[in-house]
């Protein structure tokens, strides 16, 4: 057994309150802290919100060997029917089920086969929204806000008084909206927080027609912290800027979402060809993450047309289906409908060996917010312990780790014929790449980010000894 590296508290192990607004389930990061803390000799509790919509109600459950307890969600169309109807009557919905209306439908896709790509010279464009279309627009997206506000709001409410019953002696605060209820549980106590920066929470991908969310959420960030006993985050840069903008004296503790140690696995026992049904001769560029915006995923398609045509495009994560169909629309439109395949999902521990029979993978995150540029994605972290050469955005961070451990190549986020001259440049010659990204991955591990992050721990409970 392994022996505790963290000081135990008058006696006993020290209690860590892990706050994650979502139902934690397959929260990589969260779950990784957590189980590394334990193992360090702390008792961990996450306390997260329930999904039941998505089949996780609250309560006390088990989630790989750890605690976590789901605090109930505001569910709208349960505690108010009445606005619900309202909500979705303005929203073109039917105030019972909730779906579109077919001709709503229509009207959405014909747009987007308008605007979108392969749209056809003389097509008529859909009539400018009425005034009154405006109107109900406009009151279905505040009764959005307010929803997600006092959602929020109600999962604040009751982290706080489990929070509060449990009496941790850290709390750890994944992302800023969790800082509210990390500083009411630490509040008049000896309560140590750990603010855990998943990503640039200032800059981070949201609408920019906003000023009072941000606001609220800039002073919330400045408070919590100055209050913190550690900072963690994910990537060098947003370190850097989190030590700038707040004037701290010292950096924030750089800890990776990267997978834990493993054997690199074996080409031949990769899934992607076995989830889409190719052929062991087609070449395939790897996708991974979330099929969405603002992954480069048009700009990959784009430059799948400029490869020979046993070159595939496998697509492994969970998908949004409206999205996803434009993409799709996009890939028929480009000639390439045939060779772009969604892989569906497989859990998170699985990724790298459902991974390893691709060719190529393709990391792009397009820098259109600061966090995104700052971003170490997990995806690229998943491909190296693939055994995988990377093709990856040049964004500071992503492509340091590129270039340093000489694992891929690195091309300009404008350019998608960048992204085709380097997945051509791989695959004549991708050999050297899969020797280099294997090496890498017995460097690049959990176990190492891991140290790091008890050492800050370890540092935060000596104060309460």
């Amino acid at each position: 057994m392994t022996e505790p590296q963290l000081p135990r508290i008058r006696g006993r192990a020290p209690r860590v309150l892990s706050l994650v607004y979502n139902d934690a389930s397959n929260d990589s990061r969260v779950l990784k802290t957590a189980a590394s803390l334990q193992q360090a000799g702390a008792q961990v509790q996450i306390l997260g919100s329930a999904r039941d919509l998505a089949g996780h109600p609250a309560g006390v459950v088990q989630v790989r060997g750890l605690r976590v307890r789901r605090v109930p969600d505001l569910i709208v169309p349960l505690v108010f029917p009445r606005l619900t109807r309202l909500w979705r009557r303005l929203a073109g919905k039917d105030p019972v089920t909730g779906q579109r209306a077919a001709a709503d439908d229509g009207a959405t896709a014909g747009a987007r086969s308008v605007t979108g790509p392969g749209a056809q010279v003389g097509e008529r464009a859909p009539a400018a929204p009425s005034a009154a279309a405006r109107a109900k627009v406009f009151a279905a997206d505040a009764w959005m806000r307010l929803y997600q506000t006092c959602r929020l709001g109600f999962w604040w409410k009751g982290a706080v008084g489990e929070g509060r019953r449990l009496r941790p002696d850290v709390v750890h605060a994944n992302d800023a909206n969790a800082l509210v209820p990390a500083l009411l549980i630490a509040a008049g106590r000896r309560t140590r927080i750990v603010y855990d920066s998943h990503e640039l929470w200032r800059r981070r991908n949201t609408r920019q027609d906003k000023w009072l969310a941000p606001a609220a959420e800039a002073v919330i960030e400045r408070i919590g912290i100055r209050r913190a006993a550690g900072v963690i985050t994910v990537s060098p840069s947003i370190a850097d800027w989190l030590q700038h903008t707040y004037r701290l004296t010292e950096k924030p503790s750089l800890v990776r979402n990267i997978p834990a140690a493993t054997v690199v696995p074996d080409p031949a026992r990769g899934r992607l060809r076995e989830l889409t049904g190719l052929r062991r001769e087609d070449k395939i560029i790897a996708y991974t993450g979330g099929v969405t915006t603002g992954r480069g995923l048009e700009e990959t398609v784009d430059a799948v047309a400029h490869l020979p045509r046993d070159v595939h495009l496998v697509l492994l994560g969970p998908t949004d289906a409206t999205y996803t169909a434009g993409l799709l629309h996009r890939a028929d439109a480009a000639g390439v409908g045939d060779r772009v395949h969604l892989a569906g999902v497989v859990p998170y521990p699985e990724v790298p060996q459902a991974l390893a029979d691709a060719d190529v993978a393709v990391v792009f995150v397009r820098p259109i917010c600061l966090s995104y540029t700052y971003s170490l994605p997990n995806k690229l972290f998943e491909s190296i312990h693939a055994g995988l050469p990377i093709v990856a955005a040049d964004l500071p961070d992503t492509a340091e780790i590129v270039r340093r451990y000489g694992i891929g190549e690195v091309f300009a986020p404008e350019r998608p014929d960048e992204l085709a001259a380097s997945i051509t440049h791989i695959l004549t010659g991708a050999q050297g790449y899969r020797a280099a990204s294997r090496r890498a991955a017995a460097e690049l591990t959990w176990e190492h980010e891991a140290g790091v992050l008890v050492d800050l721990y370890r540092r935060a409970l000596e104060e309460l000894r």
